[in-house]
């Protein structure tokens, strides 16, 4: 894979499951990796029923798959993460379809690969540095990179949205809490995140189950009627 691919593909290396960039990626029998962590908690839902299956793909393995490291992917995340890519500008260079990094100047602006939610500004490879390496700026929120920047801070407080009102079903900021939504049912955006993909995932393995149920009883019809076909050839008389 060239590097520019590594750039321009950074979904290929988020979890499915979590939604980020894997952390301690693994990856299991049907060839779809995931956080340990995050296909961990999955399967444990499945201890009981002894069958183990894929969150995508929906292959199932008996017994339990045992998870080891994908040191490949694990060295390819930690370079997407620490920005140590060495891309030439003219590989970089934006197109009109990309974000555009806030910190670069001239004619020949590079595309932006992360987002910061505490400065609201995109940075290209080179600019992101400094969040890697400057104590203060590690601390910062990095996604990646999106246009929809404003969308994720409150337009009263121009503050980050981080905490999620249950009771208006609206994602609010800190200073929400203490105003307009005082009093509110309220949790943090990533809690609420997390038990709505818990739901999600519930709701699947119903779905998944249901379909397996019908397969079963679709087989049982069918042999009930191979059978019957060849009960009749063989006893006519029987009609």
């Amino acid at each position: 894979m060239s590097q520019q691919g590594v750039l321009l593909d950074q979904d290929q290396f988020c979890c499915s499951i979590c939604l980020e960039l894997l952390k301690e990626p693994v990856t299991i029998p049907c060839g779809h990796s995931y956080c340990r962590s995050c296909i961990e908690g999955y399967w444990d839902q499945d201890d009981l029923k002894g069958v183990y299956s894929c969150p995508q793909c929906r292959q199932t393995f008996t017994p339990r798959p045992i998870l080891r490291k994908n040191n490949m992917l694990a060295e390819v995340v930690e370079k997407l993460k620490t920005g140590l890519q060495t891309v030439s500008p003219a590989l970089c260079s934006a197109e009109p379809e990309d974000v555009v990094c806030d910190f670069c100047t001239g004619d020949r602006k590079q595309k932006a690969l992360m987002s910061c939610l505490v400065c609201l500004a995109s940075y290209c490879e080179t600019h992101l540095q400094s969040h890697y390496e400057v104590a203060p700026l590690k601390k910062h929120k990095l996604i990646k990179a999106t246009a929809q920047l404003q969308e994720k801070i409150c337009s009263h407080h121009n503050k980050l949205l981080e905490v999620f009102c249950r009771t208006d079903q609206q994602c609010i900021c800190y200073q929400c809490v203490m105003d307009e939504h005082k009093g509110h049912d309220t949790v943090s955006a990533t809690t609420e995140r997390t038990e709505k993909q818990s739901q999600l995932m519930i709701s699947q393995q119903k779905v998944h189950q249901r379909d397996q149920e019908r397969e079963k009883e679709v087989k049982e019809v069918q042999q009930a009627m191979d059978s019957l076909k060849v009960n009749l050839h063989y006893n006519p008389n029987n009609v």
